[in-house]
This record gives C-alpha cells, structure tokens and sequence, in this order.
C-alpha cells in the first residue's frame, strides 16, 4: 500500500503549499494563529517546506524532530559568528561565536501539532491516503515543571506594589483568585458584586503587536469566583477610589467600567503586555526570578497545598476537562508542600535541631556506611548506661578493632557521635561520654477500639496485640495511606491549630517534634505538652487516622 502511493501519488503538492491552504481555512484564535504561522515560518517550510507530501514518511519526521533538538537556528554545522547586527558593521565583543541551542520541547510539540493538523486536512481532501506523521515518534511532553513564587517572595513583590495602590489590587487579585491576565484586562465592574462576594470572569483581552481587542476566555467558559473577606476590602477601596478620579475629571464612573484602566473614567482596559513589562521590572528590582503568569501558578500551589480537592482549583483557575488539566499540569504543586516542609508543623515537618544544618541527626538516620553503623551501636551503648557519662571512649585503634573497620572511618564515627552531642572529643586526648538528662518519658498513642472507647498505648511497649494503628507507629519508617493529610493540634480538647500536610514519618520522636513545634508556633511552650494531642487524619475524611499524644 505504501509502494502504490509513492508510485502513485494522488497530488505533487508540497508541504508549503499545503501549510498554505491550510492556514487559510484554519478556524483559531488570531493569537493562535499568529504563533501558528511563525513556527511555520521560522522551522517547517525552511527544513521541509519544499519535501513533496507523497515523499513524507516517519523517518523524515524523525530527522526533522532531531534536527530541531541540535540547533534552534538550523545552522549548516560550520563555526560561525553570531552578529550583533544584520546591517553592516564593525565587529566587537558583542559578536560571538555560533553555539548550537536545542529548540524547547514544548515548542517542537506545537510544531507537531500544526504537521497533524494540516496533514489530516490533507487526507480528508484525499491529498494522502494515510496520515504519514501517525507512524512518526512524536516529540515527548514535557515535565511539568511549577516554579511559582515563594510565599516569602510573594510577600516581598506584594509589598513593594503597594506605593501604587491600585497595581497591587492587581497583584492582589492574581494571587487570589489565579485569573489570566487578558481575564484581569477585561474586568469589569458589573462583574464584580462586593455584596454577594462574587468574581464573575466573562471575557479577556487580547493583544497582538500593539492591537487589543476582546474575546471570549481561553476555555470559552464562563465562572464565578468567591471573593474573601480581605479581596473585598480592596475593592470596596479601589473602586471609592476610581469614583473619586472620575469626579476630579467631572464625571461619573459607569457601572462598565473597567476595574483596571488607564483612563480616569475606566473606559479603555489596560493592555496585558503592559501588566507584564511592569511586572517584570519590579520583579527584577527585588532580584526575584519569575513572571506574571507565575501568579497564578502561586494561587494554584496555595489552594492545593491547603487541602483543596483538584475539581475545585480547576473550576477557579478556569481548567477545562473537570481537572484533567490541572491534575496533568499542577498536580506536581502537591510535592510543593514537601519543599516547604522544613518550616516546622504547621508548615509540614518539624524544623532540624539548632546546630550545623548539614548534620544529620540520628533518630532521622538510616545506617549505611561502617563509620555510621559503629556511631549508631556505640550511641545506644551510652544510652542504655552501657559505657558511663564522664568514662572515656575507646581509643579509635580500639574502635578499629572492634568494628573491624579502617582507624579513619573509626574516626569518623567518633566525630559523628560528637556531632550528636554525646561525647567530647579535642585533638590529642581521648573522647569522654558526655552526661545526658533524662530521657524523654514515653510517648504514647490514642486510638479507639470497636466500642469507641479510648484507648492509650507506650510507643516503646508495642505488641502485636496493639490495635493496627499503634503497630505502624512502632515502624520507624513507615507513613499512613497516600494522600493529603490534616494534622490538628488541640488543647484540653479545643483545636488551636490545622494544617494539610504530604505524608508524614510515624516514628514516636518525629511525631513528638511535630507535636513540640506546633506548639510552640501556637505561642505555647514545651512544658505545657502534657496539655496538647496531635491528631492525624485524612483530607475530608471525619474519623481520626490516629491521635499522638506526649507526657510532660
């Protein structure tokens, strides 16, 4: 069959001619269009526009793919010099030799999107038989990489916004409610109803070059946007303000007006480039790497990480699919509760010991090398009384000995145990076992029997009667079901504090951190954590996973 259609091709048209006609009944947005067509004129009709359709074939696609990953600018391979200027010139610094760049992978996939499109056209006009593209490795999507702002940054771009009042109702606004910018643009006043508490997102500007002009919004779907407490304030404020401009000027604002404009009568809507070469000149002020649509990645990041389901992000965010967008492109955000896990409880896991932030300590530590393995056997001999507090080490020939192990890794593990604080080592005289406080009283778990009734069980008197609860929490290294968790720190019985966590390590001593944080984060202190339990519980669900609680 594919004998016959080269022999017999049904049309001697070429891929250009074919982009042509196609760009010319194609039905897309004029912005869509115009990225369309330059992709088409920058890398399609100089690599392949004269290969004749009956000659495509997916090894043609293939080299043309991987073409366009060795060098954007399809250079002929020699060493070149990349001109400053196109006019004549005097060459200086700023003219550099040539440096192949692969051409992005997303943009290779718009490239394939435009060949399928124009190539099925082809067969529905009975050009080709077949689609020869369905048979070529289409280039790979790639991974979704979020790089929102940090919540530290957004404060600081937040608050550098604030000499303009009304540019930061802007920012304000991305962040809250992750609307496009073009959506911003178009904003009117009838669409925003501070009494109900409702953002009602229709329409958004698009711009081209220097044209603007109003279309429907990008998924074509209409939404309605809750409005909190704070966002309502602001723009009760913005909108007293835009009144009193319009009456300075003697006249009135109408009820459409935009909400966002550069006129004194909210006639004419802002243009989104401009939002986005303000934006980014403050952004570099303050030294921070991001753009404007990172905004909304920040708002999607915030709402995931607080424990709102996906289908709701989705429908604020204006996500077609149900979610399936979302859940492709933001579902990585949930891992951005891990990043800022170091923060402590509420933030996720409990804050590192004061000291070197690079020493790990060791009831986090899995041993691996023979230096850890002896520090590790050697630490819960001084524990248990084995080798006295103020009774000096064996000597690391000793150690070498014992351990069979090399007297520099024997060393190591005395510095280790240094590191954790259990005994005194200086250069020149042997190491002596530091004495330690009292060890913590046993923590203890709370869980609830098939009566109902409470029960109370010692971390460290785990026994396989224990209910299945307790049983996990002995394991070090074991973490409750996958998914978002709610941890909920009461006192006396009254919640003081919740956050939405990732997973969660069920040690005893990692659990009576987070405890010990929260606490102290709800502006409570240490001594008071015979007054507080930790309850652990999945997102949504009304019956406690497991509740931790610690002596005093």
């Amino acid at each position: 069959m594919q004998v016959d259609d080269r022999l017999n091709p049904r049309t001697s048209a070429s891929v250009a001619q074919l982009m042509e006609q196609h760009f010319a009944l194609l039905e897309v947005e004029r912005t869509t269009r115009s990225t369309y067509e330059n992709l088409a004129t920058t890398h399609i009709l100089p690599l392949i526009g004269k290969v004749k359709l009956a000659a495509l074939s997916s090894q043609v696609f293939d080299s043309f793919y991987a073409e366009l990953r060795r060098c954007r600018t399809h250079c002929n391979r020699r060493k070149a010099i990349e001109h400053w200027k196109r006019t004549s010139h005097g060459c200086d610094h700023r003219c550099r030799p040539h440096v192949c760049k692969p051409l992005a992978q997303s943009t290779i996939r718009q490239i394939h999107v435009v060949l399928s499109g124009a190539l099925r056209r082809a067969v529905r006009w009975q050009w080709l038989a077949r689609n020869p593209i369905e048979h070529a490795e289409p280039p790979r999507q790639p991974p979704a990489k979020p790089q929102p702002p940090t919540s530290e940054e957004a404060a600081r771009i937040l608050n550098a916004s604030w000499d303009d009042p009304d540019w930061a109702v802007l920012i304000w606004l991305t962040m809250v409610t992750g609307s496009r910018r073009g959506e911003l643009c178009a904003l009117r006043w009838h669409d925003v109803d501070l009494v109900r508490e409702v953002l009602r997102v229709e329409r958004s500007v698009a711009q081209l070059g220097s044209e603007t002009w109003e279309k429907d919004t990008k998924t074509r779907q209409h939404r309605r946007i809750a409005l909190d407490p704070e966002s309502v304030t602001l723009l009760t404020a913005h909108r007293a303000r835009c009144m009193e401009l319009a009456a300075a000027l003697g006249t009135e604002l109408a009820l459409d007006a935009y909400v966002f404009s550069g006129s004194g009568d909210g006639s004419t809507h802002l243009k989104p480039k401009t939002i986005t070469r303000r934006y980014s000149r403050l952004v570099q002020q303050l030294g921070i790497q991001t753009t404007f649509h990172k905004l909304r990645h920040y708002s999607a990041t915030e709402l995931i990480a607080s424990g709102v389901d996906v289908r709701t992000v989705a429908g604020r965010l204006g996500h077609g699919g149900g979610g399936a967008t979302t859940l492709r492109v933001y579902a990585a955000w949930v891992s951005e509760a891990d990043q800022r896990a170091s923060s402590g409880l509420l933030d996720r896991l409990p804050r590192r010991p004061t000291g070197d932030p690079g020493v790990v300590g060791p009831d986090e530590l899995f041993a691996r090398s023979p230096y850890e393995r002896a520090a590790m056997d050697l630490r819960a001999q001084i524990l248990d009384g084995t080798i006295e507090a103020g009774s000096p080490l064996p000597t690391v020939l000793d150690l070498s000995e014992r351990y069979g192990i090399a007297v520099g890794t024997a060393n190591r593990a005395v510095g280790l145990l240094k590191e954790w604080g259990l005994v005194d080592a200086r250069r020149g005289a042997r190491a002596i076992v530091l004495g330690r406080d009292e060890a913590d009283p046993p923590a203890s778990v709370i869980t609830r029997d098939e009566g109902g009734d409470a029960r109370q069980t010692d971390l460290v008197e785990i026994s396989e009667s224990c209910p299945p609860a307790v049983q996990v929490v002995a394991q070090a290294t074991a973490q409750l079901p996958d998914g978002l968790l709610e941890l909920v720190l009461r006192r006396r019985g009254a919640d003081v504090n919740r956050v939405v966590t990732a997973p969660v390590p069920l040690n005893a001593e990692s659990l009576r951190k987070l405890l010990l944080d929260g606490i102290t984060r709800s502006g409570g202190s240490d001594e008071e954590i015979g007054q507080y339990e930790l309850e652990l519980r999945q997102v949504g669900a009304s019956d406690a996973l497991l509740t931790f609680v610690a002596s005093a």
